[in-house]
């Protein structure tokens, strides 16, 4: 006769928990992501803003071009937020007329949400300018004769744009799962790139029911 293997009876709930386990481990992962608070260089194509592939300090962009800036808590290029606003050439620079010996650039300055503001800051409303500088003129350059003051660090990092934030640099924070940013964290603390302990306690705890599912089963075996 062909026995029937039975489901031991607490293996379902055991299932359930290790299945509880791992939203929980990954939950715990998104609530520690981190991300750094910067000004973020854009360029737009057409209808569409692309990641600048130089910092402003280097390109040399055209008569008639646009060019954005946002500031925002980002993990990196892929995650980083655009500027806001449709506005082309045309409209931005619309007043300016072209002149013999300088070029126009459209900058779209998008300084972000208050989410992602520094402690006790106010970003202020997005805006659009046109900035007329030197034919050879650097981004950074046409940036400096609309938006005063800028703030660069010791490495030639843009800071701040219009006194905006006034003060911090690139700082590492931490971000909620809702995507908030939190705390600044310092980034020495998790140089490493190791787990987070929210992990490896969701790893421990599904160690642990794991055992007992297997436990549980053998004693149902052999009871």
């Amino acid at each position: 006769m062909i026995r029937k293997l039975r489901t031991p009876a607490a293996l379902p709930a055991l299932c359930t928990l290790l299945a509880a386990a791992l939203l929980l481990a990954a939950g715990a992962g998104r609530a520690q992501a981190t991300g750094y608070r910067y000004w973020s260089f854009w360029e737009r194509q057409g209808d569409h803003w692309t990641y600048a592939t130089e910092g402003p300090s280097t390109a040399r962009p055209a008569d008639g071009d646009v060019q954005g800036f946002r500031f925002a808590v980002s993990a990196d290029s892929q995650d980083a937020s655009k500027p806001r606003g449709t506005a082309g050439f045309a409209a931005v620079c619309a007043h300016t007329p072209a002149r013999h010996g300088s070029k126009r650039v459209a900058l779209v300055l998008d300084f972000g949400v208050r989410a992602d503001a520094p402690s006790g800051e106010t970003p202020p409303a997005p805006r659009t300018v046109c900035a007329r500088a030197p034919s050879d003129a650097t981004t950074a350059e046409a940036l400096a004769a609309v938006a005063k003051p800028l703030r660069y660090d010791t490495n030639a990092l843009l800071c701040a744009i219009s006194g905006y934030p006034a003060k911090g640099c690139g700082e590492q924070v931490t971000t909620g799962g809702d995507g908030k940013s939190g705390a600044t964290k310092s980034a020495a603390k998790n140089d490493g790139g190791g787990p987070s302990a929210g992990l490896l306690t969701g790893g421990a705890v599904i160690a642990v029911l794991a055992g007992a599912a297997v436990w549980q089963a053998r004693r149902r075996r052999h009871g």
